[in-house]
């Protein structure tokens, strides 16, 4: 008999100002699959708009229960939306994996790998005011596969020049200090011109990748940016977007985030899509644990999952059982199910 879902349960854990802190639970056969932790936003939004729509959907039909996700938000394209049928979807995924036995990267690969490479990212440091010595030392010292760091425009800055070339400085300095080709983060603070005026000042072959700069998704402009720099795009890539156009674009790293892209179900897609044209896949990192299952059932494909240096640690105290790199690399954990459980629910 097949197992269909029974219920759908939000749950809101303890949690430091302003950490994440709400998890999405599904229920069927006597068992639990559980995501998060996410806004209480989207716990909200999974309440009122899509907690109805799943009940009595198959678990072990993902296709099925997505399609009545994606009708069910209908032409609400806002992130809040995509976010909440991530979770849900990546809930069902756990679902299924615990009434099968086995982990999420079971179901979605025969025989799928047991560690997952991870490149560390620090955004929160502002490597243009100086090298972070203690930092650099650190990364250097814990195996990732690279690093990446945030390359913020000053909003303040009237010498728009002046501003390119101090970028430039920093990246050649913190590159310098590594040892190492790093990639970088403008997260979404640059503009055309001040994009090209940064391309004026630095040789493109000296980074790994430059992420996100402009903050509107310009695809003509993003074209023209990806044939003079390694680019990096996909974060903000949502369920009803179209990938199709972005991993056409000559793409050094296509950067999805599993749940915000509307899944697990979503993502094997785009990560389908993104080999058959040969780009890269890199998860972002806020979607950490699904990214981990994914890219052990398609290691051809992903490369290397984002760790966030500054954020993921905390959150994962909100796991029953947190997942802990050693030297760069994550193992996937044996046991049944996603790995998502909260400490306490």
């Amino acid at each position: 008999m097949v197992a269909r879902i029974a219920g759908v349960r939000v749950v809101t854990t303890e949690a430091g100002l302003g950490e994440d802190a709400t998890f999405v639970a599904l229920h069927a056969a006597g068992a639990i699959g559980w995501y998060g932790p996410v806004t209480t936003e989207i716990g909200r939004y999974v309440e009122a708009v899509l907690a109805l729509p799943v009940l009595g959907e198959p678990v072990n039909d993902h296709q099925r229960l997505h399609a009545a996700l994606c009708r069910a938000i209908r032409a609400d394209t806002s992130v809040v939306a995509s976010w909440a049928v991530g979770a849900v979807d990546c809930a069902a995924w756990d679902l299924h994996s615990q009434l099968a036995q086995v982990p999420v990267a079971d179901l979605l690969a025969a025989a799928p790998q047991q560690r997952v490479s991870l490149y560390a990212s620090w955004l929160s440091l502002d490597v243009t005011n100086g090298i972070p010595v203690a930092a650099v030392e650190r990364v250097n010292r814990d195996g990732w596969q690279f690093t990446k760091w945030g390359l913020r425009k000053n909003p303040a800055a009237d010498d728009r020049k002046a501003e390119a070339v101090r970028l430039a400085v920093a990246v050649r300095a913190m590159e310098a200090a590594l040892r190492q080709e790093a990639a970088f983060d403008a997260v979404f603070t640059w503009d055309p011109e001040f994009a090209c005026l940064f391309l004026d000042e630095l040789d493109p072959a000296s980074v790994r990748w430059l992420e996100d700069p402009l903050p509107q998704c310009d695809l003509d402009m993003y074209g023209a940016l990806a044939m003079n720099i390694p680019l990096a795009l996909g974060e903000r890539l949502l369920v009803h977007a179209d990938a199709a156009t972005i991993l056409r674009l000559k793409l050094q790293a296509f950067t999805l985030d599993v749940v915000a892209c509307g899944g697990l179900t979503r993502a094997v897609e785009l990560v389908t899509a993104a080999q058959t044209l040969g780009v890269p896949v890199y998860p972002h990192g806020r979607s950490f644990v699904p990214a981990v299952h994914l890219a052990a059932a398609y290691p051809n494909a992903i490369a290397a999952v984002e760790y966030r240096l500054q954020w993921e640690p905390v959150r994962q105290r909100r796991y029953a059982q947190p997942w802990l790199p050693s030297h760069g690399v994550i193992t996937v954990p044996k046991s049944p199910g996603l790995g998502a459980m909260p400490r306490s629910c």
